[in-house]
């Protein structure tokens, strides 16, 4: 290997070397932009939209993030800095290459659309202020060549970040979150200004005791919000995806960082875009959408644009821009993996590449909010796979590694533990309309288990 290669190199085969290793504050930057997205001004009025009450939306908001940093810090976080392997390579060894390819792609491609819909966030606040021509988020097709050639330019510039490893990735959103969370702040505090909002009364004022949910859209309580807040980002942190991000850490605490994503990014960040969306609700075209029958739409771009000018716009461009970096390069891993002859940066840019070409079309941001609960629920019961081989593997005799170990491509237990979890509560899920949040964990639980038991098995009778 070169020296450049080395210099290079993201390890994406081999454990991350300790002189490699970084701290807590190059964490923190990182998860606090990248969770104080853009998205956050589209998912923070949902919450509006489906009737939640005050003590709901506090509540459930407060103690969801906490299970979710929980979750990175003794889960992810806790394997992370003992195995310091991206996640794709540690399936791989569990799994298979052929099993795990399929993985990487669907995951790879996953991220791909969740990074596209970020470019589209940003890419449609630079039309807000200029007059520029482009499609509503409701749209499902672009509509004008300007449109292109802006979510061009921004996605280019989004991948060019991404390719240049981790490290920059992490600088970059050191640099841009504290702008992106003051205004954040500053537009909860504009709208609270504008909605005449004097003391916690008045705020609590604002949601009530709820009301019923927004045409379209099902009554929201406490267990919603709770449930939706905890698995919103259950790919990463028991799905272990951000295996691939702590691997850098050089402890575990590092993963108590990710409160800066879950509590200034979507704490507080959903509670002003609450109230942003509060105060839409009481304009002219709010009242008539409402009065036909139907839900007023969210756009970042005019929320931010309306309540702090320019600066809000610049917001939501660098807030979905820190948020597609990560993303992408997350997704450049995923499939470098499949392609172990392409480089990391080869493969960033083909994820890159992917993006930017969903980012034209609004559809993928118009789905986003289905898009992260279906994606959550699909990844997540991989990541018990890894979870349950760690712990429970020596304590019931199963062997760690086992593709690895007996050169082996495809996994059964691994397979069939994934599918008959999926196949069991997505069925429940749409068969029994339960809200699909609260079968995620049942899904994780239940495709762990099965691995192990499927795994003593089989591993058995190849072994007699």
């Amino acid at each position: 290997m070169t020296e450049s290669k080395k210099k290079s190199s993201e390890f994406e085969r081999e454990p991350v070397p300790e002189k490699n290793l970084r701290s807590w504050k190059s964490f923190l930057g990182m998860y606090a932009g990248e969770h104080a997205a853009g998205t956050e001004f589209m998912i923070g009025p949902l919450f509006l939209t489906v009737g939640v009450s005050a003590f709901d939306l506090l509540a459930g908001l407060f103690f969801g993030n906490l299970m979710a940093v929980i979750s990175w810090r003794y889960i992810t976080a806790n394997i992370a800095v003992r195995e310091r392997f991206t996640l794709y390579f540690k399936l791989e060894k569990i799994s298979g290459k052929k099993l795990v390819n399929f993985y990487n792609v669907a995951n790879g491609v996953l991220f791909c659309f969740l990074a596209g819909s970020m470019i589209t966030v940003s890419a449609t606040a630079v039309g807000v202020p200029t007059g520029m021509e482009m499609p509503k988020l409701t749209d499902v097709m672009p509509n004008s060549i300007t449109w292109i050639i802006v979510v061009l330019v921004i996605g280019g510039l989004t991948t060019w970040i991404a390719t240049k490893g981790y490290l920059m990735v992490s600088k970059v959103a050191n640099w841009m979150s504290p702008f992106i969370v003051l205004a954040f702040l500053a537009c909860g505090v504009v709208a609270s200004i504008r909605l005449e909002i004097q003391s916690f009364s008045d705020f609590i004022a604002v949601w009530g005791k709820g009301s019923e949910p927004f045409p379209g859209q099902i009554k929201y309580t406490f267990w919603h919000v709770f449930l939706w807040s905890w698995f919103c980002n259950a790919a990463m942190h028991i799905g272990m995806s951000d295996l691939s991000v702590f691997r850098y850490a050089k402890s575990a605490e590092s993963g108590w960082t990710t409160a800066a994503g879950m509590y200034v990014g979507h704490y507080m960040a959903w509670i002003a875009a609450c109230l942003l969306y509060a105060l839409y609700l009481k304009s002219p075209e709010a009242i008539a959408f409402l009065s036909e029958g139907n839900a007023p739409p969210v756009a970042p771009g005019p929320l931010a644009y309306n309540a702090i000018g320019w600066f809000g716009i610049i917001a939501v461009i660098l807030a979905g821009w820190t948020t597609a970096n990560p993303t992408i390069y997350r997704s450049g891993l995923a499939f470098q993996a499949i392609l172990p002859t392409w480089s990391i940066k080869s493969a960033t840019m083909l994820a890159g590449l992917l993006a930017t070409i969903a980012g034209i079309f609004p559809a993928f941001a118009m789905k986003l909010l289905d898009f992260v609960a279906v994606y959550g629920f699909i990844l997540a019961p991989v990541g018990a796979v890894i979870v349950f081989e760690y712990y429970f593997a020596d304590r019931y005799g199963v062997i760690k590694n086992y593709a690895e170990k007996t050169k082996i491509a495809f996994n059964k237990s691994v397979f069939f533990a994934w599918l008959i979890s999926f196949v069991i509560f997505f069925g429940l899920s749409k068969t029994q309309g339960v809200f699909l949040s609260f079968l995620t964990l049942p899904a994780w639980l239940c495709c762990g288990v099965i691995f192990i038991i499927l795994s003593k098995i089989y591993q058995k009778n190849n072994l007699s």
